[in-house]
Parts: C-alpha cells; sequence; structure tokens
C-alpha cells in the first residue's frame, strides 16, 4: 500500500526535484495529501522522508547525526522491548527479566496481557506480572508498561494504584489515542509517568496532547509520524514544555541518528525490540543492535542502511514515471 501511495500520487512532487531539499518536498507532499495527513499516507511520507536523509548523509558521506548536530554522547541506553514474550507463565517471566538485565540492559518494557473484560481476576494478574518482574531486576532499575490502548479510565487508575509501589517508568497507551481528554483525566489522577502518542501523526497531532499537558512521554513513530523531519520538530516542541520524547522503536536506524542528536535528558532512553528487530533488519548487512544494552555512535554513512542482497530470494523494481 506504501509503494502504491509513492507510486501513483508522491512521485509526482518527486521526480526531478533536488533530494536534499528534504524540508520543501516534506511540504509539497504533505500538502498534496490533505486527506490523508495520518495513516498510510503519512506512513509512506515517512519512508521517503527517511530515504531523504540517508540519501543526504551519503551525499555529504556523513552520518546523518552529524548533519542533525549529533552527536551529544557516544552511547545510548536502550531498554529491552519484551514485545512477544510470554507474560502469563510468571517463571518465564522471571528468567527473561534476570536474563536481559545480565546482558546488560537497565530497563525493560513488558506488555499486559489482560484488561477490562478480563475482570478482576485478570487485573490480578497484570499485578503479578509487574511485581514478578520487579522482584526479578530490583529496585534499581526501570521497567515500562504497554496497556495496548486496551484500558479505560476505570480500570487505570485501579491498576496504577496497585502496581504504584513498584516504580514504573511509565505506563504506555493506556486508552485510544484519540481519547486526550481521558489521557488528561488518568494522568491528574496517577502517580506514575504517563507515555503514548506512538499512534499520532505529525507535530500538529502531538500538539493536540501537548496543549491538553495530556502526557509526560512522547513516543512518535519515525516512520509513521512523518519521518525523521518531523520527528526531529516533534522533540523541539516537546522540549519547549521540558518534556521527553523517546521514539517507538519500528526503525532501530533511523531513531538511532534521532537520539544521537538529542540531549540525554530529553531523550533518556532508546527502544528495542528484541524479536522484531530481527525480522524488521534481516535485510540489512549491517543491522543495528545495542552492546551490552546500550546503542553505540556508528560511523556508518547515511542511516547506515544497506541490503545485504546475499538474503534476497525475489526483488521487484518499481519504475516512477
Amino acid at each position: 500500500a506504501h509503494s502504491d501511495i509513492i507510486e501513483k500520487s508522491l512521485s509526482s512532487i518527486l521526480i526531478g526535484k533536488d533530494p536534499l531539499a528534504i524540508e520543501l518536498l516534506w511540504d509539497q507532499m504533505h500538502r498534496l495529501s490533505v486527506h490523508g495527513r495520518q495513516g498510510i499516507t503519512m506512513m509512506a511520507i515517512s519512508a521517503i522522508d527517511c530515504a531523504l536523509w540517508d540519501l543526504k548523509g551519503k551525499y555529504f558521506n556523513t552520518p546523518v547525526y552529524k548533519i542533525l548536530g549529533g552527536p551529544t554522547r557516544k552511547k545510548i541506553p536502550a531498554y529491552a522491548s519484551m514485545l512477544g514474550f510470554n507474560v502469563t507463565d510468571m517463571k518465564l517471566v522471571e528468567e527473561r527479566a534476570k536474563l536481559y538485565k545480565n546482558k546488560g540492559f537497565t530497563a525493560q518494557k513488558w506488555f499486559f496481557r489482560y484488561g477490562p473484560m478480563s475482570g478482576r481476576e485478570g487485573l490480578t494478574k497484570n499485578v503479578e506480572m509487574v511485581k514478578t518482574i520487579r522482584e526479578s531486576v530490583g529496585e534499581d532499575y526501570e521497567i515500562m508498561l504497554d496497556c495496548w490502548q486496551s484500558m479505560d479510565y476505570k480500570y487505570v487508575v485501579e491498576l496504577a494504584k496497585r502496581i504504584e509501589e513498584y516504580r514504573p517508568y511509565w505506563l504506555e497507551e493506556t486508552v485510544m489515542p484519540d481519547r486526550i481528554e481521558i489521557y488528561k483525566k488518568i494522568k491528574d489522577r496517577i502517580n506514575i509517568p504517563l507515555s503514548g502518542a506512538e499512534h499520532d501523526y505529525t507535530r500538529w497531532g502531538m500538539l493536540r496532547f501537548i496543549e491538553k499537558d495530556a502526557l509526560d512521554i512522547y513516543q512518535p513513530d519515525i516512520y509513521w509520524a512523518g519521518g525523521l523531519s518531523e520527528v526531529i520538530k516533534i522533540a523541539n516542541l516537546a522540549t519547549t514544555h521540558d518534556l521527553i520524547t523517546i521514539p517507538h522503536g519500528h526503525s532501530s536506524n533511523a531513531t538511532l541518528h534521532f537520539s544521537l542528536s538529542q540531549v540525554p535528558i530529553h531523550t533518556p532512553f532508546q527502544e528495542y525490540l528484541i524479536k522484531w528487530n530481527k525480522v524488521h533488519q534481516h535485510f540489512l548487512k549491517t543491522p543495528e543492535k545495542p552492546k551490552n544494552g546500550y546503542f553505540e555512535e556508528t560511523n556508518l554513512v547515511g542511516l547506515g542502511m544497506e541490503l545485504d542482497n546475499q538474503k534476497i530470494e525475489k526483488e521487484t523494481t518499481i519504475e516512477l514515471k
């Protein structure tokens, strides 16, 4: 679907234009897509934007983060995002929490299995999971918790009260993204930082949350929210309110260059989806992986993304006219 949008719509903006004029091209693509300012059209714009930044870095023979003003540090703490791991067997939860702590990660994110429709029993199991993780990793360690947008105000408030003693670093995406007033109500009632907005798009989407003071931590996805250009703008907007931006972790490569251009106080971690990134970066020659729990400064030019042709069995060329 992304390639179809690029081929049939956005290509008319791009062909014959200066690929280094990223800001101009982004603005023109956005204006062309007035009925697709969110969702899959913005994802297509995001992919083009990241490709243009990769091209710009390769043109100047330098990593993209240096064009963006980095590096701000030599390495960045990665948090182990445990999507896809068993969360119903507490023995396995304990083993894996300890395993990834021993691998050097200083933080982990786990995903709740149960929501309001699972009743009191499900709520108790959610609390048990958090308790198990905290007891497994100890006190001097950060725990993030993802709610899958699957809860409601009453449930989140009770859940937060019961797990507060285990000191979560954040509660993520507690309700559906357009329920900004509910996010604000939750934030005002609980004592755990609230994160979200991974399923929102562009600086204008994030501004809705910021103006309502609805979140503590913003998580735009670079491949969804408008690309590297737009997430930089989102982060700049967030810093004016002393808020944190830690992008959602589908793109370790683009996100690494973002993180290396941001000061640590406003981007203290980078997400690393343990299982997903093995799939997402399969075709890359040099996939970005944390070492001992940290992403290190890279010297690869552009975004460091180059296909490993030995892993490609079949390919289709799309010619833009």
